[in-house]
């Protein structure tokens, strides 16, 4: 899955997979990783297909190493797929950054199939023109989607699936994701504290679990550190008397306690690493 950044990957994954594997959020880079969800035809046993999606990080131009590391990401993905879906926003004019897309994928065009998300914001003839726009780029197939409604999901599994190549199950049947709890954990938590947060400093949040483990009892137990570049965006992260850190913290502790079925115990702690995002020491440290 691939395209600008906020196009609807992410959404679109966790459509397709019937649950949350991927965090969504209206702010830009949301997604920092390559992340696999798991599709399984359910209508014959033994299933006869699965597809194993990876939802990639926006495209962009980067503005620091941080960037620069997550659109190499990109390309690495693109490589490795035998199946390209390149979603663009029909709310938005196919832009520079659509074309220079399409023209990275123009060397091998037989394997791309178009989705032109967020068709439920606009009129038949709106979405038809948008179709038309973008299918100058000559690729294998146009699909016209609603990540976030669900429509015409079936269309997107048929066309990939038809161009997959055989090949054995990567995963059993079941299975949605290959990501570890501890990072969905920290993934979580960063997404509750995205909408609560302006400008730059939802760019400048990083969320790493230095503790995850569960009791014997079943408690679930979370030990994370938020990483900002400065002290007064540690000071808005935590919030006036400790609010924004405790409010966004009980959203996270809620969701995880649906997803694992079991009481979390979540500990946050708030630590400044200046400019974590254009020094490539901390960046291999994190992960990146």
């Amino acid at each position: 899955m691939v395209g600008r950044p906020n196009v609807g990957k992410s959404t679109l994954v966790n459509a397709l997979v019937g649950q949350k594997v991927s965090i969504t959020s209206q702010r830009p880079q949301t997604t920092r990783n390559t992340i696999r969800g798991v599709v399984t035809d359910p209508q014959s046993r033994p299933p006869g297909w699965q597809m194993v999606l990876v939802d990639t990080p926006g495209l962009h131009r980067p503005r620091n190493e941080l960037g620069d590391r997550l659109n190499r990401l990109v390309y690495g993905a693109l490589a490795d797929a035998d199946v390209v879906a390149f979603l663009v926003d029909v709310r938005r004019p196919v832009g520079r950054g659509d074309q220079r897309i399409a023209e990275r994928l123009a060397g091998d065009r037989s394997k791309v199939v178009v989705l032109v998300n967020k068709t439920d914001r606009f009129s038949k003839e709106k979405v038809a023109s948008h179709l038309l726009e973008v299918a100058r780029w000559d690729f294998a197939a146009y699909v016209p989607i609603s990540a976030l409604r669900g429509d015409n999901l079936g269309a997107v599994i048929a066309e990939i699936s038809s161009r997959l190549p055989e090949g054995p199950m990567y995963f059993p049947p079941g299975s949605t994701t290959d990501q570890p709890d501890s990072f969905f954990a920290s993934e979580v938590i960063r997404e509750k504290f995205l909408p609560r947060l302006h400008h730059e400093l939802p760019h400048s949040l990083l969320v790493a679990v230095e503790d995850f483990h569960v009791r014997g009892d079943g408690l679930v137990t979370v030990v994370a550190k938020l990483v900002v570049e400065s002290p007064s965006q540690k000071g808005i992260v935590i919030g006036k008397a400790g609010g924004r850190l405790q409010e966004a913290g009980s959203a996270a502790r809620r969701e995880l306690e649906v997803f694992f079925g079991a009481k979390v115990y979540l500990d946050l702690r708030v630590v400044v690493e200046k400019k974590w995002q254009r020094r490539s020491v901390l960046l291999d440290r994190f992960g990146f």
